[in-house]
C-alpha cells in the first residue's frame, strides 16, 4: 500500500470554523468557536493515521505577489478580533498534537502546500490537500487529490475538475487569470465568468491561446478582453501556486510526532474541549446511543462510532433567559441580533398546523445559555403588540446576511410568513443535520439534547398541562412560558453548533447536509405554501359511489357466508373464514391466531370467493375514509387549497414522506385510486404538469453495478425489460412473450428489494424451481449485479452502514444479528437503500435546481406536489411546453450516472389526465 499525506490549509480551516459556528466562549470569556472547530477536524484526520501530516497557515508580513501587485489583497478586511484571540491557542495546539505546523516568510500557504505536494507525488506519495480554496485545484494530478472542506467534494483527476469548473486542472491558473478574483482582489477581464472563461479555454486551451485570437472574440466581452491584455500575464502569475519553493525541509521530515499530552491537557482544560480532554486521557464517554437499551426496546443501536464532538463546559446546564416586555429591552435585543453571525429562534403558537397557527410569542438566542422570550398574544400579563415587535424584528429575520438557526425551522417559516415575515438566510436545522448524521435515530429537540447535552428539557406538559387539562400555550404564565419557550431557542443554538461540528469531520455527510438539505428546506416551505386545489365537489360524487360498492360488498358477502357479517371486525371474519367455512390459514398474528389483515386474504383467495369481496371492501373503504371523505374537509378555508406538510427526516433512506394529507399512498394501480387523482385539478386558464423519473432506482442499479449488459439496454433507449427478457431467455427483444417480459421486470424490481425465488414465483404464479431458475439465469446475464449485491453486503456488515452515491449514510442497526429474519432484512435494506436513498438525492437536487428557475416565473408556474420520483406543477396552459421543456432539462440533469436520466411529462386539467 503506497504512503499517504494530508497537507491541511491551515489558514482555510481557521477561517472555516471561525464562520461555520456560531461565537463561543470559555469560562475566562476567551473566544473558543474557531479552536472547537479546527481542533475537531484535526482530530478526525489523525484517525486516518497518514504516514506524513503537515498543517500549513500564512505567515505574517507580505508575499513575493505583494511585489508584483501592490493591490493583491489590499481590500482585505483586518482580521477580527475574536479570531486573532485564537491563533496563538491554535498553534500551540496543534504543535502539541504533534503535527507539523508550517509559516514559511515570503510564501503563502498555498505554495507551501504545492511544493511539498509536488516533493510527495513525486516520490510515489498519495497527497490529500485539504482546503476550500477553489485556486488549488491547480495542484490536482494523479497522485494529488483535492478534498474541498466546504462542500466534502474529492476531485481526484482532471474528470473531477472539469465537471466542476469546465477546465482541466492545468487550465485552472489561465481560468483564474481570465475571471479575477475580487477576495485577492485581482481584477479579471470584465463580465467574463466562468461559463465564458471555461469556453475560450475550451477553444484556445491557454491563456497565450486565449490572447492570440482576441481579436476574434465579437461584441463587448471581446473589447473588454482586449482592453485587458496588457494585464492578464500578471494576473496568472499571481494565481499560480509555486511548487519550488525553498522549505529547508522535505515532506518526508513530516512524519507525526508524538502527543504533548501535558501541554493538550493545559490547554483542552483551559479552553473546555472536555470530549478532546477525556479522549488525551483515556476515558472517552458513553454516549446515549451506545448503552444498552431496556429489555423492552426493539431497536438495536447501530454500531457508529461515538462522536468526538463534545459539549463545551457548561452546556449541559440551563441557561439565563429573559422576558422582553418593553420597547428597551426589545430595541437591545433586535440590536444584538442585527449584530450577529447567526442566531437561534423559535416561535410558540396557537396550533401545530402552521397555516392556521396564529403567533403567540418569539424566542431568541445569540450564544449559549443565554436567550429571551418576546410574548405578543398572551391572554394576561405586560407584552408589547405584536404589530411593533413583528415591525422591529423584520429587518433581522428578512436579512439573509444573518444566519439563522432552527429546529423544524420549516414551521416556522410558514407561521412567520402568514404574519408578514418572510425570513431569508437559514442556514442550520438541528433537526435535519442530526437526520444527516444518523437517519435511524430521533431527531427532536428534546431527545437531541439528552442524546448530546445530558440535559432533559422542560416538556410542553410541565407548562401548559395534560389531557383535557391542558390549556392554550397564549393562557400560559409569561414568566413560567419564557423559562420553556427560550429555553427551546437556548438548546436549538447548541444542537445546532455540535450537530454542525460533527459534520464536519466528515466531508461526505457535510456535503449532503450543505447541498441537499438545507438548500431544500425553503423549497419545501414554499410548495406546501403554494398548496393544491381539490374538487370537492367530483371526491363528494366519488364518496357516494364508494358508499354504493362498499354497501353492494357487504351484501354479496352476507349472500355467499349466509348470514350478515360486520367486515370491519377481524373477531367476526376469522370465526367464519376458519370455524366456519373451514379456510386453512396461511398467516398467522403473533399470538398465533389465523390473520385476516390484507396479506393473509390474499393468501386464501384462492380456496374460497369471500376473501376476495373481503379484499374489495376494504379496499373501496380505504379510499372512502382517506381521501373522498377526508380531503374536502382538509381544505384551507384562507386559502381555498390542500396543503400537505413533507418531512425530510421520515424515512431512511432520504425519501420525503408527507401527512395531512399523505400524498406518497394513494393508490395508482387501480382505476378507483386514480380516479382520486382526477380532484387534484388547476385553476380555470391554466393546468396541471406531471413529470416523473422514469426507472430511476433501475438505471441507479445499473450505475452502482457498472453491469455492462445492463447498462447498454439503457443506453439503446430500449424497453429495458424487453432487453432483459431477450438476455435471461436468449431470444432477441422482438421474441420475447408478454408472459416472459413481466418475468424479468419482476426480477428487474424485486431484486432490488430482495426479493427471492418464493417470492418472485408468487408474484408470477409459478412453481419455486422455475423462479429460481429465473434469478439464476438473470444473474448468469448480469453478473455485475451480483457482484455489487455480494460487495455491497459485505460492506454492509464491515461497516454497518451503505451510502447512496452523494455520501447519504443509512445505518443497519440489525445488520449483525442473531435473528436470522431481522439480519436478513437489514441485508435487504443494505441493497435497496443506496438505491432508494440516491433517487431521493436525486429528486431533492432537482427540486432545489426546478425551484431556483422557476422563481422566474412565480406569476406563470408553481411546484405544488412531490410524490415518489414525480414532480407535480400548476400553470399557465399556455406556458406549459416551457415548463416541460424546461423541468425535464433540470431533473435529467440533477446527477450525473453512466445511463442517462429519462424524465415522462404530461399535461392536463387534473393530475390524473397529465400523469
Amino acid at each position: 500500500m503506497s504512503q499517504k499525506i494530508i497537507l491541511i490549509d491551515g489558514s482555510s480551516y481557521l477561517f472555516r470554523a471561525f464562520h461555520a459556528l456560531p461565537p463561543l466562549s470559555n469560562a475566562q470569556g476567551e473566544p473558543t468557536g474557531a479552536l472547537f472547530g479546527v481542533v475537531n477536524m484535526l482530530r478526525a484526520h489523525l484517525k486516518e493515521q497518514p504516514d506524513y501530516i503537515a498543517f500549513v497557515m500564512d505567515a505574517s508580513g507580505g508575499t513575493f505577489r505583494n511585489q508584483l501587485d501592490p493591490q493583491y489583497k489590499a481590500n482585505r478586511p483586518p482580521m477580527p478580533d475574536e479570531l486573532r484571540a485564537q491563533l496563538e491557542p491554535l498553534k500551540a495546539i496543534v504543535q502539541a498534537m504533534g503535527l507539523p505546523l508550517l509559516c514559511v516568510e515570503g510564501v503563502e500557504a498555498d505554495d507551501v502546500i504545492g511544493t511539498l505536494a509536488k516533493q510527495a507525488s513525486e516520490a510515489g506519495v498519495q497527497v490529500e490537500v485539504s482546503t476550500s480554496d477553489k485556486d488549488m485545484a491547480q495542484l490536482v494530478a494523479p497522485k494529488v487529490m483535492l478534498v474541498n472542506t466546504m462542500t466534502g467534494t474529492k476531485y481526484h483527476s482532471d474528470d473531477d475538475v472539469m465537471a466542476k469548473f469546465g477546465v482541466r486542472a492545468d487550465q485552472i491558473i489561465d481560468f483564474l487569470a481570465l475571471m479575477g478574483d475580487k477576495v485577492d482582489n485581482i481584477p479579471g477581464v470584465p463580465k467574463c465568468g466562468e461559463k465564458t472563461a471555461a469556453k475560450w479555454l475550451a477553444k484556445y486551451d491557454t491563456l497565450d491561446g486565449v490572447m492570440a485570437h482576441a481579436d476574434e472574440i465579437g461584441g463587448k466581452i471581446g473589447e473588454s478582453l482586449r482592453e485587458s491584455l496588457t494585464r492578464l500575464p500578471l494576473n496568472r502569475d499571481l494565481t499560480r501556486i509555486k511548487t519550488d519553493v525553498d522549505l529547508g525541509l522535505a515532506f518526508d521530515d513530516l512524519s507525526l510526532r508524538d502527543k504533548d499530552t501535558d501541554t493538550l491537557r493545559t490547554l483542552y482544560t483551559r479552553y473546555g474541549m472536555n470530549q478532546a480532554l477525556k479522549d488525551l486521557d483515556g476515558k472517552a464517554g458513553v454516549t446515549p446511543e451506545a448503552k444498552a437499551p431496556p429489555a423492552r426496546a426493539q431497536r438495536i443501536v447501530a454500531p457508529v462510532e461515538p462522536s468526538t464532538v463534545e459539549a463545551p463546559a457548561g452546556w449541559s446546564e440551563r441557561g439565563s433567559y429573559e422576558a422582553v416586555l418593553d420597547e428597551k429591552q426589545l430595541a437591545a435585543w433586535v440590536m444584538a441580533l442585527s449584530e450577529a453571525k447567526a442566531f437561534a429562534f423559535d416561535t410558540e403558537t396557537s396550533a401545530l398546523d402552521p397555516m392556521r397557527a396564529d403567533l403567540v410569542g418569539l424566542s431568541f438566542s445569540i450564544e449559549a445559555l443565554r436567550a429571551c422570550y418576546i410574548p405578543v398574544a398572551h391572554e394576561a400579563g405586560t407584552q408589547l403588540p405584536m404589530a411593533t415587535v413583528l415591525d422591529a424584528l423584520r429587518p433581522v429575520l428578512e436579512n439573509p446576511n444573518i444566519a439563522k438557526l432552527g429546529q423544524n425551522a420549516k414551521y416556522d417559516l410558514h407561521v412567520l410568513r402568514r404574519h408578514g415575515i418572510n425570513v431569508q438566510g437559514v442556514r442550520d436545522d438541528s433537526l435535519l443535520s442530526s437526520f444527516v448524521l444518523d437517519s435511524t435515530r430521533r431527531h427532536d429537540m428534546d431527545t437531541q439534547a439528552e442524546r448530546s447535552l445530558g440535559l432533559e428539557t422542560i416538556p410542553y406538559e410541565a407548562v401548559a398541562g395534560k389531557g383535557a387539562k391542558q390549556i392554550p400555550f397564549a393562557r400560559v404564565d409569561i414568566a413560567r412560558a419564557t423559562e420553556y419557550a427560550a429555553e427551546d431557542a437556548d438548546i436549538t443554538l447548541r444542537l445546532n453548533t455540535l450537530n454542525v461540528a460533527e459534520l464536519e469531520q466528515d466531508p461526505a455527510l457535510l456535503s449532503v447536509y450543505r447541498t441537499i438539505e438545507m438548500p431544500l428546506l425553503p423549497v419545501l416551505t414554499r410548495i406546501e405554501a403554494n398548496g393544491v386545489l381539490i374538487d370537492d365537489a367530483n371526491l363528494k360524487k366519488q364518496s357516494a359511489e364508494l358508499s354504493r360498492r362498499m354497501l353492494a360488498a357487504v351484501q354479496r358477502a352476507a349472500d355467499i357466508a349466509g348470514r350478515s357479517i360486520n367486515l370491519d371486525s377481524p373477531k367476526q371474519l376469522g370465526a367464519l373464514l376458519f370455524d366456519e367455512l373451514g379456510l386453512k390459514a396461511e398467516v398467522k398474528t403473533p399470538s398465533g391466531a389465523p390473520s385476516t389483515n390484507e396479506e393473509a386474504l390474499e393468501a386464501i383467495a384462492d380456496q374460497h370467493e369471500l376473501p376476495r369481496v373481503i379484499l374489495e371492501y376494504r379496499g373501496l373503504a380505504k379510499l372512502r375514509n382517506t381521501y373522498t371523505e377526508k380531503l374536502p374537509l382538509m381544505i384551507n378555508p384562507d386559502t381555498g387549497r390542500v396543503h400537505t406538510s413533507y418531512n425530510q427526516a421520515g424515512a431512511q433512506t432520504g425519501r420525503l414522506s408527507s401527512n395531512d394529507p399523505n400524498l406518497q399512498n394513494i393508490p395508482i394501480r387501480t382505476d378507483d385510486g386514480r380516479r382520486v387523482r382526477t380532484a387534484f385539478v388547476a385553476p380555470k386558464g391554466r393546468v396541471i404538469v406531471a413529470c416523473d423519473y422514469s426507472q430511476i432506482e433501475l438505471r441507479i442499479m445499473a450505475h452502482l453495478s457498472g453491469d455492462e449488459a445492463l447498462v447498454r439496454a439503457f443506453e439503446s433507449g430500449d424497453d429495458v425489460h424487453r432487453a432483459t427478457a431477450g438476455e435471461v431467455f436468449g431470444k432477441a427483444p422482438d421474441a420475447v412473450t408478454n408472459n416472459e417480459r413481466r418475468a424479468a421486470k419482476a426480477i428487474n424490481f424485486g431484486l432490488m428489494y430482495g426479493m427471492s425465488a418464493f417470492g418472485l414465483a408468487k408474484q408470477l404464479g409459478v412453481e419455486r424451481h422455475e423462479a429460481a431458475e429465473y434469478i439464476a439465469l438473470y444473474f448468469s446475464r448480469y453478473p455485475g449485479v451480483r457482484d455489487y449485491m455480494e460487495q455491497t453486503r459485505a460492506k454492509a456488515k464491515e461497516h454497518g452502514y451503505v451510502e447512496t452515491v452523494f455520501g447519504r449514510r443509512l445505518y443497519l442497526p440489525y445488520i449483525h444479528s442473531r435473528n436470522q429474519g431481522q439480519r436478513a432484512g437489514a441485508e435487504r435494506a443494505a441493497i435497496n437503500a443506496p438505491m432508494q436513498g440516491t433517487a431521493a438525492d436525486i429528486i431533492k437536487r432537482a427540486m432545489v435546481s426546478v425551484d431556483a428557475w422557476i422563481a422566474d416565473y412565480a406569476s406563470r408556474a408553481l411546484m405544488i406536489m412531490q410524490v415518489h420520483d414525480e414532480l407535480v406543477f400548476e400553470c399557465d396552459a399556455d406556458f406549459a411546453e416551457t415548463l416541460v421543456e424546461n423541468v425535464s432539462r433540470l431533473m435529467t440533469s440533477a446527477a450525473d450516472l453512466r445511463v442517462p436520466l429519462v424524465v415522462d411529462s404530461g399535461i392536463g386539467e387534473n393530475w390524473e389526465a397529465a400523469h
